[in-house]
């Protein structure tokens, strides 16, 4: 019986969602939202190259980086991706040429170049590192509902929803106002920042979920994706 009931378990396990391990619930208007409500926006952060800066500047970077510190009484989140660099879209574009070209001397220039910077990726390992913030924002809400308050959205569910709606776009607001705050303090440093729109938050978490098949997987084609 037992070892009945451990098969039936692993089975059911087995058959579950992914999804339902994970702590997203959904992406809407360029924001994560998670199974508590809280939303989450994602930043591209760009890289600057603090050593070939002269001395002044490095100084100003520091000072102009603590004050931005200072200025923040939020969480943030910093988050470096280190990935393998793919380059089989950038191969497939080097084919294509190849195939084009009419001189039997520059298919094969193209050829070695070609093999050449396959060769180089593979044998040295080259990494794509991408630098986010993670901005948060989490709802102040009374999670305990009463009797009342339930039988009313039972009996008007329209209401409800349009609750919620305006609830999501107060916090999106206010997220919003966040990122403001985040680029006005980092913009004395140097770096670019870029908030990421729905497509590429999906594909973000695609990669961060399924990094064993990030080099095969390719573009998500986000057009075929139903959001809520």
């Amino acid at each position: 019986m037992e070892k009945l009931y451990s098969k039936k378990l692993a089975k059911q396990n087995a058959a579950s969602p992914t999804q339902q391990y994970l702590d997203v619930a959904e992406v809407k208007e360029d924001a994560i939202v998670l199974k508590n409500g809280s939303l989450r926006a994602v930043l591209e952060v760009s890289a600057i190259n603090f050593d070939l800066k002269a001395t002044e500047e490095q100084e100003a970077i520091i000072s102009q980086y603590q004050n931005f510190l200072n200025s923040v009484d939020f969480p943030l989140q910093i988050l470096i991706s280190s990935r393998k660099l793919n380059i089989n879209t950038y191969l497939d574009f080097l084919t294509d040429k190849e195939k084009q070209q009419k001189t039997e001397l520059m298919r094969l220039q193209i050829s070695e170049y070609k093999n050449f910077i396959s060769q180089l990726v593979s044998l040295s390992d080259i990494m794509d590192k991408s630098f986010y913030l993670i901005v948060p924002f989490s709802p102040i809400e009374n999670q305990e509902k009463t009797f009342f308050s339930n039988i009313s959205s039972l009996i008007n569910p329209q209401k409800n929803i349009l609750e919620k709606r305006e609830n999501f776009e107060t916090c999106k607001s206010q997220l919003y106002q966040r990122i403001d705050h985040i680029i006005a303090g980092l913009s004395g440093i140097g770096v670019k920042i870029i908030p990421l729109k729905t497509p590429e938050l999906i594909e973000l978490l695609f990669n961060s979920y399924n990094p064993t098949v990030f080099n095969t997987a390719g573009y998500i084609d986000t057009e075929k994706i139903e959001l809520k």
